[in-house]
């Protein structure tokens, strides 16, 4: 190469030592024998400037003998031989504690931090109130599927039990959107053993029952639920109630039932109260309103005075006669700002009442030897003596010679209306133990608002929500149809399903001698349906928030 260094060392010019290949022509076989005398080998053409400028004598005596000295420096060497001082400067003695290797770190740090406050933010909170996200039903309300036969749909419904005719319009199918067909054998309902059902152990005092719930006493055997009250030791005195983890707002529940006798109960309720639990029920059941006025207060009188007059008169025989023993509405439109409410709130900023009603699939009961079945829906605050608008444009019996309106009314602390249906005579435990249909279909609301009972698998009567209008008496506005979410306890509003078996004086005379235990109840199916346009599950609906105020 062209080198000032080579011109300094060894004290020649670079151009005697750069020259040129011969420019003879030559042959390409001749060239071979010449080319060690010439330096250069190459085809027979006249060399390029550049070969002419850089061509070394291959005589290494005319380079000099400093040039093959391993040290002699040259011009590059800084490139390649190690300096320590120039390197500590460079990366500041080699550790890793340099700028660079700090950030590094830093950013790895950041990461990990990142990520434990996403698993952190993203755990779910666990709660021992069963009315809300329990069984794999998260904040949103959304189902997920489960493994092990365990989905939102139990995969052994019948496909033809996708779909459903509404009893109010068969030419309208509905979707199926909740199942469960129990057959799976030896299901145990403790609590946690079972996404969507709960067997909890208590003693239901509310109605004065005679029983009690135990865990043990509820199973899957032969393709049915049974749920077993028997007779045993005070000391471990067995039976059960049905707890439900699913939520529903509006449709058609369906259930298929083989009954043992009187006192067995499917009903629903709104899923800011839990059945047995005196305590959450407090001021929301049997509620369904959305007005503030004196409907809202305790005892439905205005403080401090007698007034009105229907509220203090005409009521309840065993009260006094006075109408309401109620505590007043817990969660009212009446409520302030910044007092205790789930929500939502209006425009206007008013909040809507909230409550925790009740919806009986059926109560079964035993009168005059003949088995019958009271489906009914409970009520507050109260018309005037507790009779509510049954005209003809509000009521309709489609099968007078096998329903008849209940009458009983309510009392101090309900007002009902309920419809008493002849049951199928051979679907009872000690009889032939034939399954039959139960259920209700309902529309919430104040103005299209309906609720439709159905036995032995047909309609026998529907209430409509103008049956509940306002009463001028008693100064109240009209009750709405239950809005809430409901589980299946059966109930409805946000609705949670709940089946029971158990005993109380409260719903009539018991023949103590001669009952027979033990005694089950067999629950084939459990269905629930909803228009295709008005799919609405979950227990902490957008427009009816719960879990915040169950969890709180």
């Amino acid at each position: 190469m062209n080198s000032p260094l080579l011109r300094q060392e060894y004290g020649v010019s670079s151009t005697s030592l750069l020259l040129p290949p011969r420019t003879q022509d030559r042959s390409r076989s001749s060239s071979t024998a010449s080319e060690y005398d010439t330096g250069f080998a190459g085809p027979s053409r006249s060399p390029s400037p550049s070969t002419h400028e850089y061509a070394l004598q291959l005589n290494l005596e005319d380079w000099g003998a400093s040039a093959l000295h391993v040290n002699t420096p040259e011009p590059d060497d800084y490139l390649h031989t190690p300096d320590p001082k120039r390197d500590l400067k460079s990366d500041k003695g080699g550790h890793i504690f340099t700028a660079r290797g700090i950030a590094n770190l830093g950013c790895l740090f950041l990461l990990v931090v990142l990520m434990l406050m996403l698993f952190h933010l993203s755990k779910k909170k666990l709660t021992q109130q069963g009315g809300f996200n329990l069984g794999g039903t998260n904040a949103t309300g959304q189902i997920p599927s489960i493994p092990g036969n365990r989905g939102v749909i139990d995969v052994d419904t019948p496909r033809e039990a996708y779909t459903k005719a509404s009893y109010m319009n068969q030419n309208d199918m509905w979707d199926l959107v909740f199942s469960d067909e129990f057959e799976v054998e030896g299901r145990t309902f403790y609590p946690g053993d079972d996404p969507y059902w709960e067997a909890p152990s208590l003693h239901y005092w509310g109605t004065n029952d005679l029983e009690w719930y135990d865990p043990s006493q509820v199973t899957t055997k032969g393709g049915a639920l049974q749920i077993t009250l028997a007779k045993a030791d005070p000391a471990s005195n067995h039976n059960l109630t049905y707890r439900n983890k699913f939520c529903f707002t509006g449709g058609l529940i369906e259930t298929s039932v083989i009954l043992p006798g009187s006192n067995n109960v499917h009903w629903t309720m709104g899923n800011l109260g839990r059945a047995g639990f005196g305590a959450s029920l407090e001021g929301l059941w049997p509620y369904s309103y959305d007005s503030c006025d004196v409907g809202t207060l305790p005892n439905q009188t205005y403080p401090g005075t007698s007034k009105p007059l229907a509220a203090l008169q005409n009521g309840d025989p065993d009260h006094g006669n006075v109408l309401s023993f109620l505590p007043g509405q817990r969660l009212s439109a009446c409520t302030c700002p910044g007092e205790s409410h789930p929500g939502p709130v209006r425009t206007n900023g008013d909040y809507v009442g909230r409550s925790a009603p009740e919806i009986d699939i059926f109560e079964a009961t035993v009168d005059g030897g003949i088995g019958k079945v009271s489906q009914s829906v409970q009520w507050a605050p109260f018309n005037a003596g507790y009779e509510w608008l049954n005209t003809s444009d509000n009521l309709q019996i489609y099968h007078p010679d096998m329903t008849v309106l209940n009458p009983y009314h309510g009392g101090a602390y309900q007002q009902t209306t309920s419809g008493l249906s002849l049951t199928d005579q051979d679907c009872y435990e000690l009889d032939k133990g034939c399954y039959s249909i139960y259920g209700f279909e309902y529309k919430p609301g104040f103005d299209a608002g309906y609720i439709t009972w159905i036995s032995s698998g047909e309609a026998v009567w529907t209430i409509y929500s103008g049956g509940l209008g306002p009463d001028t008496e008693t100064e109240i506005g009209a009750r709405i149809i239950s809005q809430e979410a409901h589980g299946i306890t059966i109930t409805f509003s946000q609705r949670y399903i709940i089946a029971n078996l158990g005993f109380s004086l409260n719903f009539g005379g018991i023949d103590f001698e001669n009952l027979q235990f033990p005694a089950t109840m067999l629950i084939d199916y459990v269905r629930v349906y909803q228009p295709s346009n008005a799919h609405n599950i979950g227990c902490d609906p957008p427009e009816f928030p719960t879990a915040t105020y169950i969890e709180t």
